[in-house]
């Protein structure tokens, strides 16, 4: 069995993951090709890394989809943590969680519960 590497960027942070198949085709059938892997991403693109305490510039979360705000979980002033959920996005009949990339402060939160909004819209800065 094959395991492929792979690199992703989700959010702009850049992840690599590894890949194995579990089963090989039963005789006869034919095998999937698998993509061809993905170059190395340079060094230029990969995310700016703080210390500890550090905090780089503002950043802007916004909608990856069209959809109604469910909830939102945070208000301006708080602090958040990489990873916590800062609002709640229902398109497509689910309930998509929108999370924080990194950890900061809120600096603005743009939508309020049932306000509908597009791809690309402001949902909330973190600074």
């Amino acid at each position: 069995m094959a395991i492929r590497r792979y690199r992703i960027t989700v959010n702009g942070q850049v992840f690599e993951v590894l890949v194995e198949a579990l089963e090989a085709p039963e005789e006869g059938e034919s095998r999937p090709q698998a993509p061809p892997s993905p170059a190395p991403a340079r060094a230029a693109e990969a995310p700016p890394k703080s210390g500890p305490g550090e905090r780089p510039g503002r950043v802007e979360v916004t909608s990856p989809l069209p959809g109604a705000v469910l909830e939102v979980k945070v208000v301006a002033g708080q602090e958040v943590s990489p990873g916590q959920v800062l609002v709640i996005l229902e398109a497509m009949k689910m309930e998509n969680e929108i999370i924080a990339p990194r950890a900061g402060r809120v600096a603005q939160v743009a939508v309020a519960p049932g306000q509908s909004v597009s791809a690309g819209d402001l949902l909330v800065s973190i600074e």
